[in-house]
């Protein structure tokens, strides 16, 4: 049986032909080049242009839509052209001119500057058909803001060290550079799948503080007795969940409730904080339970209600003014009064450890932790 013919192997970004087949009347499929991602960055698959019977055509059909001439139904005035007679000599010619096409487009988009990249990033994702939060938006035009080193610069001439430069010489805080390092990543990946540059500066760029996001102030065990009273309450349910688990607010969205083990699991930002389970202590168990229930989840409002009701909500109750966050250090700090141990506390709230013995050695089940986390009285 004869071997299939090898075809010279198209550039990238020309598109693609595939064989699909010799049991086709048009057995080759012609495909633009992909542009479109998925949310988790892969190339989704474009449609084809059309199904042709001879490689050479679909060439042809090709070279035709790169140069913005080709039209639905070509390929049938291709066929009766006979260009599967085309020497390879042509192709070899159509190839270097469009190279050398490609190759001026090239230094034509990296003459664009990192503002102007910025301006087409920011149309494509904000301007869709998704709607994003303003809380979205506004936090992708802060990160932009404060990487104004790079605005006029060429894309060809940033670097990785000029963006890492940016985060390391910043005197903002660890959430700030968060959205400096999220628009600067963002941006140069949609860059390269733009074909505007070929190679990603970003991939490597790191944030090099620890965490400052942590600080905050706990309730008093007098505000614990006033939640209580008023655990019937959505918003006292959700700080008693917090309060009694060590969980941030946007977790109570994202982690596993097991009422079986009595346990959750997951979490968010880091390896460590994903990962954990934390026994639900038995004083949260019936309003867990409710919420449920009820809800179908812990958390049925979303974050931004909780933070724009939490204030005047507290006051109403006689607690003086706290956020979402300081639950966490309220769980932190009944750890240490009613001596939890330090490592099981560090376990619980998803802290990372710096020993080698604890973290790769320390291993502890759930009914150890449980031990831990009943020593909690309220």
């Amino acid at each position: 049986m004869p071997k299939r013919k090898k075809h010279p192997r198209l550039p990238n970004g020309f598109g693609q032909i595939r064989y699909l087949g010799k049991n086709r009347r048009n057995p080759y499929g012609v495909y633009p080049p992909a542009k479109e991602e998925y949310d988790n960055g892969q190339k989704k698959p474009p449609r084809a242009l059309c199904y042709v019977n001879d490689w050479m055509i679909g060439f042809a059909v090709l070279t035709a839509y790169r140069a913005g001439t080709y039209t639905s139904g070509m390929e049938s005035d291709l066929s009766e052209l006979n260009v599967k007679e085309s020497s390879s000599e042509l192709i070899q010619r159509i190839l270097a001119d469009y190279n050398q096409n490609r190759n001026k487009e090239k230094t034509e988009e990296n003459s664009i500057t990192f503002a102007e990249l910025y301006q087409k990033y920011f149309h494509w994702k904000f301007e869709g058909k998704r709607v994003y939060s303003q809380a979205s938006i506004d936090s992708s035009k802060a990160g932009f803001k404060n990487c104004s080193s790079i605005h006029d610069k060429k894309l060809s001439e940033i670097t990785y060290e000029m963006t890492q430069e940016i985060l390391d010489k910043s005197p903002l805080k660890h959430s700030s550079l968060e959205l400096i390092c999220q628009c600067l990543k963002q941006a140069f990946r949609y860059a390269v799948a733009q074909g505007y540059i070929e190679r990603n500066p970003t991939e490597l760029l790191k944030i090099n503080i620890e965490d400052d996001d942590e600080h905050g102030t706990p309730f008093t065990n007098e505000d614990l007795k006033i939640l209580w009273k008023y655990q019937k309450e959505e918003i006292s349910q959700l700080l008693l969940i917090m309060c009694y688990s060590g969980f941030r607010v946007g977790e109570l969205k994202v982690i596993e409730v097991d009422l079986k083990e009595n346990c959750f699991r997951g979490g968010l930002k880091t390896r460590t904080s994903k990962e954990r389970i934390v026994p639900i202590h038995s004083a949260i168990v019936p309003i867990v339970k409710k919420r449920i229930k009820k809800d179908g989840c812990l958390m049925q409002m979303s974050y931004n209600d909780l933070r724009s009701s939490l204030a005047q909500y507290l006051a109403g109750i006689g607690i003086d003014r706290h956020t979402s966050h300081d639950c966490r250090h309220t769980f932190s700090k009944l750890c240490e009064e009613f001596e939890v141990k330090e490592n099981d506390r560090k376990r619980m709230l998803g802290h990372k450890f710096n020993d080698v013995t604890n973290s790769i050695y320390g291993h502890r089940d759930l009914e150890h932790l449980r031990l831990e986390i009943e020593k909690i009285k309220v």
